[in-house]
C-alpha cells in the first residue's frame, strides 16, 4: 500500500464496515439533540416545527476518517396525535459515502395528564458509493479493489417507540429493519468480502433534575446493539445553568470520552459544540479527537408555546 499508516488503518476500518459484522450507523455525541435520526417516534414531540443541523468531524488528523452531516425537521399536525418528520444524512469515510433520506411518521397516545407514548415508522432509502479503484495499491490487479460501487440505492424501513413526560423520556428503535446487500467481492484465496447493511437496535433515555431555580442536572444515555459486536453505550452528564447554558461530560464505552457545551441564544435557538477524544488502542494514537457542532431552531406556532417546557 503506497500510503501512510493512518490511511492503511482507515482503509481496514472502512472495509470492515462492509463485512457482515460491522457497525455502520454514524455516532453522535449530541445524540440527545439528534433523536429523530435514531427514533422516528420522536417526530412532533416538541410541539413546534423543529429544525436541527449537525456536523461531525471524527478523528482529526486521521486520513480517511469520517465526516458526517445530518439535517432533521419534524412537527406535530393539527391532529394532536400525529407527527411528521424528515431525516437526511451524509456520511463519508475513506473511499465510501452514504447518503440517506427518510420520512418519519409518529402516532402519540396520551397515557395520562403527564405522560405520552408514541409509536413511529420511517421509510426511505440510502445511496451507497465506494470508489475503491482510486486507492493506491502495491498490487494493481487486486480483485478486492477493482470494482467501484456507484449509486447503490437500497430502500429501508424503521420502527420506534418513545415514552415521554415533562422531565423524563425513554425510547427503543430499529432505524433499519432490512439488511440489504451492497456487493460481494471474491478475494484471491477464494473467500468473499460481503457488503451488507446491519440491523442496529437503539435504546435512549434521559431525565432532568431541578436542583434549584437556576441549576439543573440532565443525565442522558444512548445504547446501540448490533449482532456480532460489543454493545456500545454513550453516557452523558450535563448541567444546565440559568436555563440557558449547558456544560457536560460524556463517555462512550470502549471508544471515547469528552465534553459538551451549549447555549440557548434565544428561547427558540440552541447552539452546541462537543469535543471527544478516542482512547481506543487501534485509533487513539493516530488522531487528535473529534469535533461536533449542532444547531437547533424551533418555529413556534403560537406565543403560548414559549411557556411550555421542551426539555428534550
Amino acid at each position: 500500500m503506497k500510503t501512510s499508516k493512518n490511511t492503511i488503518i482507515a482503509l481496514v476500518l472502512t472495509l470492515g464496515s462492509l463485512t457482515s459484522y460491522g457497525q455502520q450507523d454514524p455516532m453522535y455525541t449530541h445524540y440527545m439533540y439528534n433523536t429523530l435520526m435514531v427514533n422516528p417516534a420522536y417526530a412532533g414531540s416538541r410541539d413546534a416545527l423543529t429544525l436541527t443541523a449537525l456536523h461531525r468531524s471524527q478523528w482529526i488528523g486521521f486520513k480517511g476518517a469520517a465526516n458526517t452531516e445530518t439535517f432533521t425537521m419534524h412537527t406535530p399536525l393539527r391532529n394532536e396525535h400525529v407527527g411528521l418528520g424528515l431525516s437526511v444524512s451524509n456520511d463519508k469515510i475513506g473511499p465510501t459515502n452514504n447518503t440517506s433520506l427518510f420520512v418519519d411518521y409518529s402516532y402519540t397516545v396520551q397515557l395520562n395528564e403527564r405522560s405520552k407514548l408514541a409509536f413511529g415508522l420511517s421509510a426511505g432509502a440510502t445511496i451507497f458509493q465506494a470508489t475503491l479503484n482510486t486507492l493506491l495499491l502495491d498490487e494493481q490487479n487486486d480483485p478486492a479493489f477493482q470494482n467501484n460501487i456507484n449509486n447503490q440505492i437500497t430502500p429501508n424501513f424503521g420502527f420506534g417507540a418513545y415514552y415521554s413526560r415533562e422531565r423524563f423520556y425513554a425510547g427503543i428503535s430499529i432505524p433499519g429493519l432490512l439488511q440489504n446487500y451492497y456487493t460481494t467481492i471474491r478475494l484471491v484465496d477464494g473467500s468473499a468480502l460481503i457488503g451488507k447493511e446491519q440491523r442496529h437496535f437503539f435504546f435512549i433515555a434521559g431525565t432532568l433534575v431541578n436542583i434549584s431555580d437556576r441549576f439543573a442536572f440532565k443525565p442522558t444515555t444512548l445504547v446501540k446493539i448490533t449482532p456480532g459486536v460489543p454493545i456500545e453505550a454513550d453516557l452523558t452528564a450535563s448541567f444546565i445553568v440559568m436555563k440557558r447554558l449547558l456544560i457536560g461530560v460524556m463517555y462512550r464505552s470502549g471508544d471515547a470520552f469528552g465534553g459538551l457545551v451549549g447555549f440557548d441564544i434565544t428561547e427558540q435557538l440552541h447552539l452546541g459544540y462537543s469535543y471527544d477524544w478516542s482512547f481506543g488502542v487501534r485509533t487513539g494514537t493516530y488522531n487528535s479527537g473529534s469535533h461536533e457542532l449542532v444547531l437547533r431552531y424551533d418555529v413556534l406556532f403560537s406565543k403560548k408555546q414559549i411557556h411550555s417546557p421542551r426539555n428534550f
